[in-house]
Parts: C-alpha cells; sequence; structure tokens
C-alpha cells in the first residue's frame, strides 16, 4: 500500500497542486508527495523534507519505514494536537546523490493551541542500497 494510500481520509494529506508543506517553495505532488507514495528521496535533505511533511500530516509509518533500523523505535506516538507550521533548513553537510553519508541541521516550527515554539535539530542519515534513511540527531 502506498504512503498516501494508508493515510486516514481526513489526514490532512495535501492536494498535489497544494504548496508542499516542507516549505521548498515546489508543489506537493512534485516534491513530498512521490516520496511518500514510495519514490527514493535523491538527498539527505530530501528526505528530511518528506519527513517534515509527513509528520505535519501524522504519517507514522512512513516515519518508520524512513528509519534506520539500528536506532527505530518500535513505534511512534504522534501528538494529534501538534500542528507542525514551517521547516528551515540550516546547514547541510554531504548528504548528496552520490554520498553514503550525510548531515541536515534543521529548526521546525510547531503549534500546539495557543502554545508556540521550534524544534532544533542536527540529523544524521546514511545511504544504504541508494535509499536514504534518517539515522538519529542531536536537539539542541
Amino acid at each position: 500500500m502506498s504512503g498516501l494510500q494508508r493515510m486516514a481520509p481526513d489526514a490532512g494529506v495535501p492536494d498535489n497542486a497544494a504548496r508542499c508543506p516542507c516549505g521548498s517553495g515546489d508543489i506537493f505532488g512534485g516534491c513530498c508527495g512521490p516520496l511518500l507514495d514510495g519514490a527514493l528521496a535523491p538527498t539527505a535533505e530530501r528526505l528530511m523534507r518528506s519527513r517534515f511533511t509527513a509528520f505535519s500530516i501524522k504519517d507514522a509509518a512512513y516515519l518508520l519505514e524512513t528509519w534506520h533500523p539500528s536506532t527505530r523505535p518500535a513505534e511512534i506516538d504522534l501528538d494529534d494536537d501538534v500542528v507542525w507550521r514551517r521547516l528551515v533548513i540550516i546547514d547541510r553537510a554531504g548528504g548528496g546523490p552520490f554520498d553514503r553519508d550525510g548531515e541536515v541541521e534543521f529548526e521546525a516550527f510547531w503549534q500546539q493551541g495557543a502554545e508556540r515554539g521550534s524544534l532544533r535539530e542536527r540529523s544524521r542519515f546514511v545511504r544504504e542500497d541508494r535509499r536514504w534513511l534518517y539515522l538519529d540527531g542531536q536537539v539542541g
């Protein structure tokens, strides 16, 4: 079953012509949509962006699928009250189409009721069999 098919009908999946939640400036159907539907991310940053989109639309299955088996939790409990608003890529090292590993530093902005905040993390990614996977991250 594809990523978009496994989502609940009211999960807030953007229309393919809508702006992508990851903030790339592209439309969902040309950005994160294909990745959530099973296409491989060409770079660590693209995987990071698709994972932000998965958080924003509550696609826990995609998050688990793109998490390296050595650090992947058994399950992910996404808080329905948290709304992920915006992603800013701060820095990247490696993570290109021919690299085996990479790092992406980002700040993700959220809202929960009247409260707002952000999460800043430097994430590590590895590429195995042409597939980028999230390994872990340092929050700070």
